[in-house]
């Protein structure tokens, strides 16, 4: 059997942030300053239509997935078998504790037909969901690993470029019939488009006689499971852990792992050489790295699933337990750093989970944030929490934060004031710290995280959507939902009960976090010989300007009480305003 051609890759535009877009007069700041992507995406939708989201006025894109899949479920039972199944691979790229993959294997297995597995490159979806290159590199490093291991168990995964993301449906139903694959599964993405995608798919799939099988995976406790004492999604955290924790308590054997798929028949390879002899396509001219950038990071974030399990073990042995003393000391290498690996699914976050409940002292899942391995469970459910956030106020993945009252904001677009921000080069050392990490290693701390994003809506009161852009575009384990989260929570208009007056102070934050100024002489060099306790945080106010200023390092941007004034003012006016 021939493969399908590989399509030709296609270079996109990145934004600069330095070169806002020529936009006429009546097009908003979100358009000019690249917020709103037009080329896929309408205007930024209006509070009104926000509001009947979050009312439940609105279909939500995931119900109407969940309508979809209830409303067919008769008629993709009742799809013959074929002569193939199909497991579409995304964001879930391992063969072990896969629920997708093991329900294709079981259905290989019942129906004596062979397993074949699909990735669909989308350059366009790269390009719309601001896909960081660091983050693309390591996907397609993961899917080579992953390409081997499947191989091991006689099972093809064919890879492929679609130009266009509107032909990836279209395509994955061409592929089927080459196939002659009666039924997919898969994991569900609730990101909107892909959730949108899917559920237009089992409908579609169906009239080509094809069952199309989405799978609740991603999510410990799946998006809807959590309901308030209304019977409606919950918004604040605190509440929603201790019912997730206890939901797992009860419900145990949802944390229970799947098995790796069996092996296919031996004739499989001879059926389908073309598809085991596909190679991994290289990245997008647009999401490319240089050769030196591909070697660095090669070390810095090696592939593969192996490698995910590799790193859990060794953090649950030797570091879990003292995590609740140490997480936020961005020094002290106390975090598992095991982000990239659960956003590009080469690690289950019910296997984590699992793993460091059985680790734990009382072998339970509970709100603890006294012990390491409770601690570091409650930080690993913020990830189920902001993907149903995601799902049920879908309108935080249409440029409008969580808390539509806050549109009316008046935010700045300093361009300049931004780009000392991204390049590190604010004056205020923890802050540049974190951002020079994130530039080198496409990773930052995620106090650190707070810290910059903090600093830059709070203290310079530039559009905190710019911020979240530019994490996204440099983030190796950048996660929509999450990072959306973390950006609403620094800006105060995310799922957070906190008011908009929780300001943090950066000298402050520093001297708590970093007391030795070991991160900050790591990342800022111009500093590494202030050995003062005290200096390294404050060097032009505390005696050491003149070795700054030689080392070229330049003095803080702004006052950072003057700024509070200010975003205290900015915020009260915003929210006196009409929402409209």
């Amino acid at each position: 059997m021939t493969g399908p051609k590989r399509k030709a890759d296609v270079a996109f535009p990145v934004f600069d942030f330095k070169k806002p877009l020529a936009v006429p007069t009546y097009c908003t700041k979100e358009i000019k300053y690249g917020i709103v992507l037009r080329k896929y995406y309408p205007p930024e939708i209006t509070n009104a239509r926000a509001d009947e989201y979050r009312l439940g006025q609105l279909e939500r894109p995931v119900e109407t997935l969940e309508n979809a899949l209830q409303e067919t479920r008769a008629e993709r039972n009742a799809v013959h078998d074929g002569k193939s199944v199909v497991h579409w691979f995304k964001s879930d790229l391992r063969v072990t504790d896969n629920k997708g993959l093991y329900a294709a294997s079981v259905w290989s297995r019942e129906h004596a037909v062979p397993l074949i597995c699909v990735y669909l490159v989308s350059p366009q979806d790269f390009e719309a969901h601001l896909t960081a290159p660091v983050r693309v590199d390591f996907i397609l490093r993961n899917l080579q690993v992953l390409k081997h291991d499947l191989a091991k168990l006689n099972i093809p995964l064919y890879v492929e470029t679609i130009e266009k993301r509107r032909n990836v449906p279209s395509r994955l139903m061409e592929l089927c019939n080459d196939w002659s694959a009666k039924h997919v599964f898969c994991n569900i993405e609730y990101e909107i488009d892909e959730v949108r995608r899917e559920a237009a798919l089992v409908r579609a799939c169906l009239s080509r006689g094809i069952s199309f099988n989405p799978v609740e995976d991603r999510c410990v406790v799946a998006p809807g499971k959590l309901i308030s004492s209304s019977g409606g999604p919950m918004s604040v955290y605190s509440p929603w852990h201790r019912k997730w924790c206890d939901y797992l308590n009860r419900h145990f054997k949802e944390l229970d792992p799947f098995p790796a798929p069996d092996m296919n028949a031996a004739d499989v390879w001879d059926r389908f050489e073309a598809l085991f002899r596909c190679e991994i396509p290289p990245a997008p001219a647009s999401k490319s790295l240089s050769e030196n950038e591909r070697a660095k990071f090669r070390v810095m974030w090696p592939a593969g699933e192996h490698e995910a399990r590799e790193r859990l073990d060794k953090f649950i042995q030797e570091r879990a337990r003292e995590y609740h003393s140490a997480r936020n000391i961005p020094s002290a290498n106390a975090t598992s750093i095991l982000s990239p690996h659960l956003a590009a699914g080469t690690l289950a976050a019910r296997t984590v989970v699992r793993e460091a409940r059985d680790a734990a002292p009382n072998k339970k899942l509970m709100d603890d944030r006294k012990q390491g391995h409770s601690m570091w469970i409650g930080e690993l459910a913020f990830r189920d929490f902001y993907t149903s956030i995601l799902c049920y106020w879908p309108y935080i993945c249409m440029n409008k934060p969580f808390k539509p009252e806050y549109s009316n904001i008046e935010w700045e677009y300093d361009l300049s004031q931004f780009e000392k921000w991204t390049d590190g080069r604010t004056g205020l050392p923890i802050v540049d710290a974190a951002m020079r990490q994130l530039t080198y290693t496409g990773y930052m701390h995620n106090r650190c995280r707070m810290l910059a994003a903090s600093f830059l809506a709070k203290d310079l009161l530039i559009d905190w959507r710019m911020g979240e852009r530019w994490f996204m575009e440099h983030l190796v384990d950048g996660d929509f939902a999450s990072n959306n989260g973390g950006w609403g929570f620094a800006a105060s208009c995310g799922a957070d009960p906190q008011p908009y007056f929780r300001i943090f102070n950066p000298l402050l934050q520093s001297e708590k976090f970093d007391p030795q100024g070991d991160y900050i002489r790591k990342w800022v060099p111009e500093l590494a010989d202030i050995r003062d306790e005290k200096g390294i945080h404050d060097p032009y106010g505390r005696g050491y300007g003149k070795v700054a200023e030689a080392n070229g390092y330049p003095k803080p941007m702004v006052n950072h009480h003057q700024c509070r004034e200010r975003a205290l003012q900015r915020y009260k006016a915003g929210l006196g305003r009409s929402t409209a």
